[in-house]
């Protein structure tokens, strides 16, 4: 399984898709630390928020790289589909990992981030481990809807689409304060809200099994919809 993950990351690579949601991420950055500096749990609560929809993208890229015959090959070199979902899975987080690496990493070149103005200010360490852990939870969730969207899943590349923009539309406007229906998408806009103001363990230990819990349904949902499709 482990041949089949560094295959599937190597294809990514190789065949140039990395470059769509790498530029993606570069510009939404860009932009991001474009208009000035900002206190880092601030900015990496909203970086975490723009990235998701990019780092969905990128896995279903990443999942649609294979063509149908080359998966079915797979799937009986590992042994079974849940070998094969796996690895799909597991490159696409690690894929992920490296834009969020990308995404912490580059602010501070661009100068996008700030020390401590005020007294009440958060430091700089505990900022970027909030934004570490924001970012960090948008990798389950992301990867959870790029693999819904991926062409072994939604059966072309325009279901595949309309999935993505759904899901992402939903995150933003169902995520949002005062929403009445919060459980349905992942906690992304929450957790941004979190960076932002400061929020008890006791919240943030909420979010991530929130994050956690959503994703798991939604693979769940991914690991179903495959076993129908063969």
């Amino acid at each position: 399984m482990t041949a089949l993950v560094r295959l599937r990351l190597a294809g990514f690579l190789r065949t140039g898709r990395v470059l769509g949601p790498l530029l993606a991420g570069l510009v939404v950055l860009g932009v991001l630390y474009g208009g000035g500096r900002a206190q880092p749990a601030e900015a990496y609560g909203v970086s975490a928020v723009l990235l998701f929809p990019v780092l969905a993208w990128q896995t279903k890229l990443l999942l649609d790289v294979e063509p149908d015959v080359q998966r079915r090959l797979a799937l009986v070199a590992v042994g079974g589909h849940r070998r094969e979902q796996v690895s799909g899975l597991l490159a696409a987080a690690v894929a992920a990992l490296g834009t969020v690496t990308l995404a912490l990493v580059l602010p501070w070149p661009l100068g996008g981030l700030a020390g401590p103005v005020n007294v009440d200010d958060r430091s700089v360490p505990l900022g970027i481990a909030l934004g570490l852990w924001a970012h960090l939870l948008a990798v389950p969730a992301a990867v959870a809807l790029g693999a819904l969207a991926s062409r072994a899943c939604a059966g072309s590349t325009g279901y595949g689409v309309a999935v993505l923009a759904v899901g992402t539309v939903a995150a933003l406007v169902f995520g949002r304060s005062g929403s009445v229906l919060p459980w349905l998408v992942p906690p992304i806009m929450p957790t941004a809200r979190a960076t932002a103001t400061g929020a008890a363990v006791s919240t943030g230990l909420l979010l991530t099994a929130w994050a956690v819990l959503w994703a798991g349904a939604v693979l769940a949902g991914y690991a179903w919809r495959r076993r129908l499709r063969g």
